[in-house]
């Protein structure tokens, strides 16, 4: 009896808890608010509920000028052949802001079933009321003046603008931080795509990406006191590899805009028109003040961040031969990645093979965190009992500003002797330290002809000996003429890259291509667009801070290359940077235009050597 009873009060306390945990009430409204307007405070429950309350104080800051407005809709789920309703209920309010600041919405609270449950809570910022667009001038005869937006214009900075935003001003050298690419937009301009993008190549640090969604989100952000929708292009986490300041360049890119145009007609107010215009932005230069860290110790493992170690072995008690694994782990945040592997000291004895390394690691808003598994695989040769030493190696922690040393435990390693035949041989009772002195005591029998001279022989004077010399003479004058031609060709920058321009592109194709069967669609693009600007900037001279697209075209018209191998070339770099910010594309359709880029590439190279 006592047993069903705990039974029945364990399930009736589980579907309690359970349908506790379904319920979900939450409240939303624009994190950013200009003073005057008006917007919507909205509560979705996926319950019925009553006695909604809204946050308290929330009339100090906020007039109420309507709601709750409410609504009902219901959603059906269909996995594995189960389906699911589910009812969302919604309340709606509609606020005013009464001051300017920055304010937070404590949570809400609504009861359901009898039980209180409360919303998250949130900030709203309240900013100054921006000033309204100009009103167009009146012309002669009442009309409007209409004036189309000419092609190519530069919107208002203030209007349309990018930046990068670093998340630290100050790091140490291999100190990781995050840049973020963010493009700044009023909210009256409607941004119809992108026509070009130049993103910032990071020069100086070692660089790894956040993935973000491929389809640029705008959300709304207060940035210098005014309202922006703002749209993340690119996320990357950044290893400076030198001290001093480090500048990211400006960068530029060209955004599509729909403009409205009236028509000088009697139907202005009713057929508005809209044409697409080219507006081009340029970022600022973005400085970093990049630390030395302290004079570095013998044991430094180029680790810069904080992090922990742990160790394990795969037995202690082995025979002779048998292979043993020390695991060694390294976690945290940090550069990871650049951590050399530390050394393991094994006595003489043992069979030490090369060390598997494994990285474990993500990237994130937080920047880059996980682990390095390290696994040394050796084998001892003999009988005995021995100890393996700790690991230890140091890492600069810049939370603290110094070096952490980092150890693991020792080991004792009990080695009984083996079946194996070898364990019964002569030789097997030689240690490695014996072999050392083995070969040094008899020498070897010489083999073949001695080629013996006659006492009192010399070479000096023979007609072999001034044929020689004269050889030698022409050889090192040819040596010495290659020599100085290298060297002029060396000191000519742009020479050794313009030779080397093919050979490089080439290999980013090539890893163009390991990306394209790993179906890694970004990496691919990325690949692609680096190998074309790097070889036409090596190839044609151009310098990489002025590399643009018009700029490409120009130089390879120069150069009378063929229009329609041009023409592929503009297509292949448009279709990788559209590819940068609109759905993934098929596979088929990669493996196209890989191929078109590989050809046009190689036209370009047999055209501009012509």
């Amino acid at each position: 009896m006592i047993q069903k009873l705990i039974i029945y009060l364990t399930l009736f306390f589980a579907v309690v808890t359970a349908s506790a945990e379904q319920t979900r009430f939450v409240m939303s409204a624009p994190n950013a608010i200009e003073m005057g307007k008006q917007f919507r405070l909205s509560f979705t429950l996926n319950e019925r509920g009553a006695n909604l309350k809204l946050p308290p104080g929330i009339e100090n800051n906020f007039d109420i000028l309507m709601g709750p407005s409410t609504g009902q809709s219901v959603s059906m789920t269909t996995i594995n052949g189960q389906t699911t309703q589910e009812v969302t209920f919604s309340y709606t309010y509609i606020l005013r802001p009464k001051k300017e600041g920055t304010f937070e919405l404590r949570p809400a609270s609504i009861e359901v079933g009898g039980k209180i449950f409360e919303s998250n809570s949130m900030k709203i910022q309240v900013v100054h009321a921006q000033s309204k667009p100009a009103q167009p001038q009146a012309g002669a005869g009442g009309e409007t003046q209409q004036q189309a937006a000419p092609q190519n214009v530069e919107l208002g900075a203030e209007n349309l603008f990018v930046r990068v935003e670093m998340s630290k001003q100050s790091v140490y050298k291999g100190e990781q931080l995050v840049a973020t690419v963010k493009l700044y937009v009023n909210p009256n301009i409607p941004v119809a795509g992108f026509d070009e993008v130049n993103l910032p190549t990071f020069e100086g640090f070692y660089t790894q990406d956040i993935e973000i969604p491929q389809q640029v989100n705008f959300n709304r952000e207060v940035f210098d006191n005014k309202i922006y929708q703002v749209g993340i292009l690119k996320k990357t986490i950044l290893f400076p590899q030198q001290t001093g300041r480090l500048t990211v360049a400006p960068f530029n890119m060209t955004l599509l805009v729909q403009q409205q145009v009236k028509q000088r007609s009697f139907f202005d107010d009713f057929f508005n028109s809209f044409r697409t215009v080219k507006a081009t932005i340029t970022s600022k230069a973005v400085s970093v003040n990049v630390r030395d860290i302290p004079t570095q110790p013998a044991n430094f493992s180029g680790g810069v961040g904080n992090f922990s170690v742990s160790s394990e072995i795969s037995s202690q008690d082995v025979t002779t031969n048998d292979a043993v694994t020390l695991k060694l782990t390294i976690s945290g945040s940090g550069n990871i990645r650049l951590l050399k592997t530390p050394e393991l000291q094994l006595p003489s004895d043992f069979e030490k093979y090369d060390p598997k390394v494994t990285d474990n690691v993500t990237a994130g808003n937080g920047g880059v965190s996980g682990s390095k598994t390290i696994e040394y695989l050796f084998q001892p040769r003999f009988e005995g009992d021995y100890t393996i030493p700790s690991i230890t190696f140091t890492v600069f922690n810049p939370a603290t500003g110094a070096y952490e040393t980092k150890s693991t435990q020792e080991y004792q390693l009990r080695v009984k002797k083996g079946s194996g035949e070898q364990n019964a041989s002569v030789t097997s009772a030689v240690r490695k330290e014996d072999v050392q002195f083995i070969g040094k005591d008899i020498r070897f029998i010489e083999q073949g002809n001695p080629n013996l001279k006659s006492i009192g022989y010399t070479f000096y004077g023979t007609s072999t000996f001034y044929l020689l010399y004269a050889l030698s003479a022409m050889i090192f004058a040819a040596l010495v003429v290659v020599y100085r031609k290298k060297a002029r060709e060396n000191a000519n920058l742009a020479l050794v890259k313009n030779k080397k321009a093919n050979k490089v592109a080439r290999k980013r194709l090539k890893a163009a291509a390991g990306f394209l069967k790993q179906n890694n669609n970004e990496a691919f693009h990325e690949s692609v667009l680096k190998a074309f600007e790097g070889y036409l900037c090596d190839k044609l001279g151009i310098p990489v801070a002025q590399y643009s697209r018009d700029i490409a075209i120009d130089n390879l018209k120069n150069r009378n290359i063929e229009q329609s191998v041009i023409d592929d070339f503009v297509w292949v770099v448009e279709q990788c940077e559209f590819a940068r910010y609109a759905p993934p594309s098929g596979a088929e359709a990669r493996t196209d235009l890989y191929n078109k880029a590989e050809t046009t590439m190689g036209l370009m190279e047999k055209q501009i050597k012509r």
